[in-house]
């Protein structure tokens, strides 16, 4: 299981279009709930003929955070550049270089067989020459994971291509939106993802895959606003499965969502205190299970250990749920 707290710290990612000449403004002004993360968006938000456009004002964005990041009380989030694909990845390394300092790593979407090896090689090859290193987050949303029967063969090879450089991968992400188009589906905000049931069980088989060795993030909700709190209470019932699930964070399009998926990531109060009794645990006549105070559940030292340890990371970084004890990252 991996338990490398940077890996847990990206939570709320939020997207931005790169043509976006505000994001900056908003980060040094405080705009957003913090902690979040940052994504600024090259690929699907961006037409190509305004890439070049985008690019610009992307170098601007980067530039104007830099100069104001030290101004006292500035949260500087985690900030990433999901790109088209690996030529622009390997020209935008170069022009990215003079404000590469505030650059946590880059998202390549629509990973897959075809550009998974040079990603990684370029990836590698710029991390030499780095002190800091920079991150990866692949997303797995291409065509050829929705065909069933090459699903399983193209999972493990692209985990084998994943672990060739698994100290820069931060999370693993998945493209919900990109998964329901193949299929001409669309979730509603009383409805969760889970409930497309080719689309659950892809995840799950995502999961299988990844889940023990990679964080693996949720997919983006599109809802936003209006009906009242219709939009938070699906949110929050999708997160609820995320977390069942084993997903840890969740891509946003929206700051309003940001508050949502950190109060997701909190810890409850009687999963804090039972896995601080797991990882504590003292000899008990021999026994290695028991209920905990409460009587009304049981703790067991050797099956519910991962399950502790992972428990007590997220309290550490997003608090737990009615304490006044909230760290952020």
């Amino acid at each position: 299981m991996n338990l490398n707290k940077e890996c847990y710290q990206v939570g709320a990612l939020l997207y931005a279009p790169a043509l976006n000449g505000t994001v900056a403004a908003s980060v040094l002004e405080g705009k957003f709930q913090t902690p979040y993360s940052l994504a600024l968006c090259l690929e699907d938000t961006v037409a190509e003929d305004a890439v070049p456009v985008a690019e610009k004002q992307l170098l601007k964005t980067l530039e104007e955070i830099q100069r104001g990041r030290n101004k006292p009380g500035i949260y500087l989030p985690k900030l990433f550049v999901r790109v088209r694909e690996p030529q622009q990845f390997e020209r935008l390394l170069k022009r990215i270089a003079p404000v590469g300092e505030i650059v946590t790593g880059f998202i390549f979407p629509k990973y897959s067989l075809d550009n998974a090896k040079e990603y990684g090689v370029l990836l590698e090859e710029e991390n030499q020459s780095r002190t800091t290193p920079y991150y990866m987050m692949p997303i797995l949303e291409s065509g050829d994971l929705v065909d069933y029967g090459s699903r399983r063969q193209v999972l493990l090879e692209l985990k084998k291509e994943i672990d060739e450089i698994k100290p820069y991968v931060l999370n693993v992400r998945v493209g919900g939106n990109d998964f329901c188009n193949q299929f001409a589906v669309r979730r509603h905000c009383n409805q969760t993802i889970y409930d497309i049931v080719p689309i659950a069980g892809l995840l799950g088989d995502i999961l299988t895959v990844f889940g023990r060795d990679y964080v693996v993030s949720g997919p983006v909700w599109e809802f936003f606003s209006g009906g009242g709190n219709q939009w938070s209470d699906g949110l929050r019932r999708e997160l609820e499965l995320d977390h069942l699930n084993g997903f840890v964070g969740k891509t946003v399009i929206h700051p309003k969502q940001i508050s949502v998926v950190n109060r997701s990531l909190q810890v409850s109060q009687n999963d804090y205190a039972d896995a601080k009794s797991i990882l504590e645990w003292e000899d008990k006549g021999g026994l290695c299970v028991l209920k905990r105070a409460e009587g009304d559940r049981m703790n067991e030292v050797k099956t519910h250990e991962n399950w502790a340890r992972k428990t007590l990371l997220l309290a550490e970084l997003y608090g737990v749920e009615n304490s006044e004890d909230h760290h952020e990252s």
